[in-house]
């Protein structure tokens, strides 16, 4: 009796064992295979987010080029020839879109992932995709719109070499390490916007005039330097996280690399963003299929 029972207790924690050490093999490969399909349908998304976006369009994509070069030939129009700024260090259409483009890349990720989560309520429902899935899909989608929009200033910058452009190495850090820098700032914003958006639809109208009144705070059109500013002005204006995060990309065009406290800075703010926009996200996740 004793040899049975001892047998039959051998087998059980055997048995016991052996579940215990598949488990982790289980849970492996059911988040390998969560995250393949969460990363198909992320792909899917940003293509379908840059078709629609030019859809029925004649020129389609060619657009994300002209778009910003028919924007900064306005506003050098009306900047340069009716008001007379001038820019410090780069050619004054090179200057302007420069600095447009970078605005256009956190203003296009976070307008387009502030409804995602209403938009999407179909696939919210009907798979089993994780919810972070649809802000950083708009977010990509407007990196990709971004590149195209580097095409057209250098098209410009080499429009502009007979006027004194020139190009530098230091342009390649365009890539590497700004842009992570400040796609973590918008995926910040977009994680939150999108979380209060779906309780609070009124915010999307808040924040189309918060961000026209950012983009006017923000040094695009005219440099710091040109303005007389009293000392408190001057203080809120550096306040600006785009003030650092445009500098840092007119002096990488300029050939020169932002020090130490520039990086800090953009990467300080950039993962705090990201990391406060992130928790307003997970604590509101749950509660999204409620209000939608």
């Amino acid at each position: 009796m004793q040899t049975n029972k001892l047998r039959k207790y051998i087998l059980i924690s055997g048995q016991t064992e052996m579940s215990n050490k598949r488990q982790p093999k289980i849970k492996f490969k059911a988040n390998a295979l969560q995250l393949k399909k969460s990363m198909v349908v992320l792909g899917s998304m940003v293509k379908k987010n840059i078709k629609n976006q030019y859809r029925r369009s004649v020129l389609g994509i060619i657009w994300t080029v002209l778009n910003p070069l028919l924007n900064m030939l306005v506003m050098w129009f009306v900047f340069d020839k009716i008001f007379g700024r001038t820019s410090s260090g780069l050619f004054y259409p090179v200057f302007i879109l420069s600095g447009t483009i970078v605005f256009n890349l956190m203003r296009g990720a976070t307008t387009s992932s502030l409804p995602c989560m209403v938009t999407n309520y179909d696939l919210l429902t009907k798979t089993r995709v994780p919810y972070a899935v649809f802000p950083i899909s708009q977010n990509l989608s407007a990196l990709v719109n971004f590149g195209f929009s580097l095409i057209a200033l250098l098209v410009l910058m080499l429009c502009c070499i007979p006027q004194g452009v020139e190009f530098h190495w230091t342009m390649f850090m365009i890539l590497i390490p700004w842009l992570p820098s400040i796609m973590l700032f918008s995926m910040g914003i977009s994680f939150a916007l999108c979380s209060i958006y779906v309780r609070f639809r009124d915010i999307k109208h808040l924040y189309d005039v918060f961000l026209t009144l950012w983009m006017y705070v923000t040094p695009i059109f005219y440099s710091l330097e040109s303005l007389k500013l009293g000392n408190t002005i001057n203080t809120i204006m550096h306040l600006n996280p785009m003030l650092y995060y445009v500098n840092y990309v007119r002096q990488l065009l300029m050939g020169v690399v932002p020090d130490a406290i520039t990086h800090a800075i953009c990467y300080g703010v950039g993962i705090l963003v990201f990391i406060v926009g992130f928790v307003i996200f997970r604590l509101s996740r749950k509660k999204f299929i409620l209000y939608i």
